[in-house]
């Protein structure tokens, strides 16, 4: 898609000894269907293609009703800036893996989608981790779709164009927008109600895995090139964690709190506002709190400390100099003054920002999963030791608040 504006910019490669894969999976094609982007190990391929990083048109007229900016004019604009990037993955390559491969299912943001985290869930799968990026059917996306049964009308219409090619012939693309507040609405209600249908969607995600592991054939509507009976006993079930950022921090607290078949979650840069305070003492799993220098204030910080516990280990660090955006990939997207104007960069490298968080992560999920790998020479990290890293928060939070 489009034309470059991309000097030297780009998504970094992942730095794990595995090249990654990724492919897209739909079950089943209606809107309560699982819909995700899975990031893999995979053999090294001469063949495969890295995929556009913003899938298609739909997904920019998304961001742009989501920033509240004329479709049009916005389209070219992204299209400049956005459209010749592409996933450090490679689309629908074989999958290969020494051993059982832990799995994560990763929440985006809101206004954000299935692909945008891709430097994050890219580094993941080359450490040798299975990661389930979901794409959120709440009306939090800034775009998504899911497809209908054609009417019987649309059917008898053989003048109608013909979908397109990985479309069964009689199901029909349905988009969904990002829903904005209502002149006059409360939020908290609607935000409440998207992180329950967004951990379940996680959930739901990670039942298709299992089911997908287990060697039950699934009927991927998307019918893409990857062979998903490959993956049977592909995966170590006992080692499953949940991450997300922003709107996804708080649906991985929600998670948590709903599937116990999460061990753990890593929540970046959470936003709390959506959650119920009654669930915070029904989380019994440890979680890791990394967040940005920027975008963090006294009451979130104090709804976070809620989750303090003598007994599980919450863990909460601090990147300096970044900024909420510095998790998403825009932040390597963007050169140093659109980046700071539009906030989408912080003082720090972002690559340097980005490789703390992995680290950090890689080491909370090595010591909470129990996994056997190297990710524990970063175990420093986890409590902040680092220049570039605060332990804990910058926000002063008053105890009365907590």
């Amino acid at each position: 898609m489009g034309n470059t504006c991309s000097n030297n910019l780009g998504i970094p490669p992942a730095k794990g000894p595995n090249a990654v894969g990724c492919t897209d999976f739909m079950m089943d094609h209606t809107v309560q269907g699982s819909f995700f982007r899975l990031y893999y190990p995979c053999q090294e391929t001469e063949k495969a293609e890295k995929p556009d990083w913003v899938p298609c048109r739909e997904y920019f007229n998304g961001l742009a009703d989501f920033m509240k900016i004329n479709r049009t004019l916005s389209e070219k604009i992204f299209n400049y800036l956005f459209g010749s990037f592409k996933i450090p993955a490679y689309l629908d390559a074989p999958f290969k893996s020494n051993g059982k491969c832990p799995v994560v299912i990763f929440s985006h943001g809101l206004g954000a989608f299935r692909t945008l985290y891709s430097a994050i869930c890219a580094e993941l799968a080359s450490q040798g981790f299975i990661v389930a990026s979901v794409e959120h059917r709440d009306l939090s996306a800034s775009a998504t779709f899911y497809f209908r049964e054609k009417t019987e009308s649309e059917k008898a219409n053989k003048n109608l164009p013909k979908p397109s090619a990985p479309d069964p012939d009689n199901l029909v693309k349905e988009w969904m927008y990002y829903r904005t507040l209502q002149h006059g609405e409360s939020e908290f209600p609607l935000r409440n109600k998207q992180v329950k249908q967004r951990a379940d969607e996680c959930i739901l995600a990670l039942d298709k895995l299992i089911e997908i592991n287990s060697g039950i054939p699934v009927q991927n509507v998307l019918q893409t090139q990857f062979d998903w009976t490959t993956l049977e006993n592909s995966m170590d079930l006992c080692r499953i964690a949940v991450m997300g950022h922003s709107f996804g921090g708080a649906t991985v607290i929600e998670a948590l709190c709903k599937e116990v078949k999460f061990k753990c979650g890593i929540a970046l840069d959470a936003w709390m506002f959506p959650l119920d305070d009654e669930i915070f003492p029904r989380v019994k799993q440890p979680i890791f709190f990394i967040n940005s220098e920027k975008f963090q204030w006294a009451g979130n910080i104090s709804r976070m400390k809620k989750l303090d516990s003598a007994v599980i280990q919450r863990k909460m660090i601090t990147i300096r100099g970044t900024v909420h955006q510095s998790f998403p990939d825009f932040t390597f997207l963007t050169g140093n003054w659109i980046g700071k104007l539009m906030k989408l960069k912080g003082e720090i490298d972002p690559e340097i920002a980005i490789d703390l968080s992995n680290k950090a992560t890689l080491a909370f999920l090595q010591r909470h999963l129990g996994l056997e790998k190297n990710f524990n020479q970063w175990d420093p990290l986890i409590d902040g030791q680092d220049d570039n890293l605060i332990p804990g928060t910058n926000v002063t939070v008053l105890q009365s608040a907590i």
